[in-house]
């Protein structure tokens, strides 16, 4: 379907990023789903922002069940709102430092609470909250010098998609440690929105909560980007089997001359 994914067990995700981490590579991590993989295909430019990434890793459980029908490939999920956790977990232990660009000032004021109480090992290299409006050349290059300095290993991106895989692509290069697209993983974790019930995730059905949490802003987006993605699934299976069937007669016809 001319999307890259990384493949693995969830664990390897989890040392992955924390490799990059110590080598402080500069390096962008993307967590792909639904809404990301119809924004790559309609924007070319974006596509390749994607197959630029480090590691692209199969959020959406659309993604990994065509993964199975279409390629035959049992693929853990790797979803934002359990790497995000998981994530601060081991850096606590390892002594590895974090960063946390994007989102509001009133986020990041609750996340400083939440992160001193739950995780009070972790070394917080600082928060930044960026405006609205695009940076000038001049702001551009505080921001990054800001982050540079404060010497983070993991910097975590807080903008939704495709705005923070868009500025992570911009940044590589010039932040000196990996970045990773956390989007609403955040406010979830922070509890200022519910994550769905593990039968829901279980069945794809997370969309459905979360559109049930924010219908005005979420439908249009979740109309066209779901439908999309199963008319794109359905013509690439239709084109297997034909593919296929094609295959089984052709090897058949050889076999009986």
């Amino acid at each position: 379907m001319n999307f890259p994914l990384n493949l693995g067990r969830y664990s390897s995700f989890l040392n992955s990023i924390i490799r990059l981490a110590r080598e402080k590579q500069s390096a962008v991590v993307c967590v792909a789903n639904v809404h990301m993989f119809i924004e790559a295909r309609k924007d070319q430019d974006f596509l390749q922002i994607i197959k630029d990434s480090e590691i692209v890793t199969p959020d959406g459980r659309p993604l990994t069940w065509a993964l199975r029908i279409l390629k035959g490939i049992k693929q853990d999920r790797v979803a934002g709102m359990d790497l995000l956790p998981d994530l601060l977990e081991l850096m606590s232990e390892q002594h590895i430092s974090a960063y946390f660009y994007g989102g509001h000032p009133e986020l990041l004021n609750k996340a400083k609470i939440y992160l001193k109480d739950f995780y009070p090992d972790l070394n917080v290299a600082g928060f930044f909250s960026p405006p609205f409006c695009n940076s000038t050349p001049i702001e551009e290059h505080k921001i990054i010098e800001d982050i540079n300095n404060a010497l983070p290993s993991v910097v975590f991106v807080i903008l939704g998609c495709p705005k923070q895989e868009k500025w992570m692509a911009s940044m590589k290069g010039k932040i000196n440690t990996v970045m990773i697209g956390i989007g609403g993983a955040l406010p979830v974790m922070l509890g200022i929105q519910k994550r769905a019930p593990k039968w829901m995730q279980n069945y794809g059905l997370e969309w459905l909560f979360r559109l049930s949490q924010e219908p005005k802003r979420l439908f249009k987006r979740y109309w066209r980007t779901n439908n999309l993605f199963l008319w794109i699934f359905l013509k690439e299976y239709c084109k297997n089997k034909i593919f296929s069937t094609y295959r089984i007669r052709k090897k058949k016809s050889f076999e009986v001359k």
